[in-house]
């Protein structure tokens, strides 16, 4: 079987990740600071930001393949401490690729890059540390990519939601949600704007693009990965509606303006045979039942 050494195994994608690739028939080495849920998979725990640990772990496993998900994915927490974040996503990600360039080059790597990153063209476009940090990582990845002609890919996936612990907006939606179901209490979700537009994807779609570029990704390219379908948080709002009994409203908490819809440019990674299968309404149900069953766990302990 091929070796696929998972970064951040224990995380929202992580968990994700380790069943979907047990499935489809790799020997998965999670790489974790706690043990992951999925107990068919070999656990190793390592500080990724120390290159020594790093370096004894890529030389003790030899992957054939990396899906990096590793780092601080928090906006606010990378607001209060910008140079752990910084070390965290960046570090991590050039002790990985370098100790794969001296012990397997040929190793396939998936770094997996985010949709807050900005424009090195235009740096006033920055917004945060966490934009910053995400945008220096893809960087560090391509470079090596160039400088020793590595494997490397990126992904550059959407706002990823789907059953699991998750601070997305999806999630805290049905939290709430969840919560009301057992509790009188005022039946409002407050939203910052209701009429802002996210492309959504179930996470459970993005781990099967994963897989796609670890078998047919170019080496150096960058894939956008998304549903296609740009969505307002009004339409999630209605959607959640559809899926349970109380009746209960949302509320703007600044004015509701209309914003652009989002377009993802999915073409490349539509080409090598991926599309998104998982429609919204399935994701938010599967969501809600996740958040339903967690509270009812929680209520009976």
């Amino acid at each position: 079987m091929n070796k696929l050494l998972i970064t951040g195994a224990s995380g929202f994608t992580g968990q994700h990740a380790c069943s979907h690739f047990v499935n489809a028939g790799f020997e998965v080495t999670a790489v974790t600071r706690k043990k992951p849920v999925n107990k068919l998979v070999r656990v190793e725990q390592c500080d990724l930001t120390d290159k020594s640990s790093v370096d004894s772990l890529v030389k003790r496993i030899k992957p054939d393949y990396l899906l990096h998900l590793a780092g601080q994915n928090s906006v606010e927490e990378s607001w209060r401490d910008p140079i752990k974040t910084i070390e965290t996503n960046i570090l991590s990600t050039l002790y990985l690729i370098e100790a794969l360039r001296q012990e397997n080059p040929n190793c396939k790597t998936i770094i997996v890059g985010s949709a807050l990153q900005f424009d090195t063209d235009n740096v006033q476009s920055l917004l945060h540390p966490y934009s910053l940090s995400k945008s220096l990582q893809v960087l560090v990845a391509q470079s090596w990519e160039v400088l020793y002609n590595m494997h490397i890919v990126i992904a550059k996936p959407s706002n990823l939601i789907g059953p699991g612990i998750t601070s997305g907006v999806c999630s805290v939606f049905a939290k709430k949600i969840a919560e009301m179901e057992h509790v009188d209490s005022p039946k409002i979700i407050e939203v910052n704007n209701l009429q802002s537009q996210r492309d959504f994807l179930d996470v459970r779609d993005a781990v099967k693009a994963y897989e796609v570029l670890l078998l047919k990704g170019k080496s150096g390219e960058i894939y956008e990965i998304g549903s296609g379908r740009s969505c307002s948080l009004s339409e999630v709002i209605v959607g959640y509606q559809a899926l349970t009994k109380i009746e209960f409203g949302a509320k703007s908490l600044v004015m509701n303006k209309e914003e652009e819809r989002v377009h993802i440019p999915i073409k490349k990674i539509n080409a090598l045979g991926w599309t998104a299968r998982i429609p919204l309404e399935s994701s938010l149900k599967d969501i809600l039942f996740y958040q339903r069953e967690k509270l009812t766990n929680n209520e009976d302990i």
